[in-house]
Parts: C-alpha cells; sequence; structure tokens
C-alpha cells in the first residue's frame, strides 16, 4: 500500500520509457510525504483500443489508491505533484490525468510472503 495504477496509451511510454514514467510515481509518492518508498507499489496497462475527442490524442491516467484517512490537501497536492512530474516528462501526451482514491480499510485486505 499505496497503489499507482497506470493507464495509458500505447506508445507513449516510448517516449520517456515505461521504467522512467514508474520512478517518477514513486518519487512523486516519496516527495509528497503521505507514504514511504518501501510500501509504494506501481503497476501499468498500455490500451491499444480507446477513444478520445480527437483521433490520434494520447492519454495517462493514474489512480493512486491509499487508505483512507489522508486529508484533501494531502490528496490534492499529491495529485498536482504527479501531473507535474508526469507532465515534465511526457509533454508530448494530449491527456494526464490523476485520480486518488481512498481505499476502506474494512474492506481492504492482503496476503504476503514473508
Amino acid at each position: 500500500m499505496p497503489h499507482f495504477v497506470v493507464e495509458y496509451s500505447r506508445g507513449i511510454a516510448d517516449d520517456a520509457g515505461l521504467g522512467q514514467v514508474m520512478d517518477q510515481l514513486v518519487a512523486a509518492g516519496v516527495e509528497s510525504g503521505c507514504m514511504q518508498l518501501a510500501d509504494i507499489k506501481v503497476r501499468a496497462t498500455p490500451y491499444d483500443h480507446y477513444r478520445l475527442a480527437q483521433p490520434g490524442q494520447t492519454f495517462i491516467h493514474v489512480t493512486v489508491s491509499l487508505l483512507e484517512g489522508r486529508s484533501d490537501a494531502v490528496k490534492a497536492g499529491l495529485a498536482v505533484i504527479v501531473r507535474d512530474k508526469l507532465d515534465a516528462l511526457l509533454s508530448e501526451v494530449t491527456s494526464i490525468s490523476i485520480d486518488i482514491r481512498d481505499m476502506n480499510p474494512v474492506a481492504y485486505k492482503k496476503r504476503l510472503l514473508a
């Protein structure tokens, strides 16, 4: 916990490298002060089929799932840091969006191998 889930139009990560995108998301999480490096998880899924307003447009959308309890100001700050880091790395991408979600700690369950 926390989880960064990246959805993007295939090909955009080729410009900067998906590894760099993921590194910037981790850096944003740490910089925000609301999460620890060891806790951050990042996964990414490219999309071959999608529809935007105009043909040829591209997108990257990041959903950040956090256990509830952080203030709106903290979540807004994280969203701005993520957006700015992605904008600097992927300036040609048509749409960059970030959604910060609260996870209910009662309903969230996980299993880890030691």
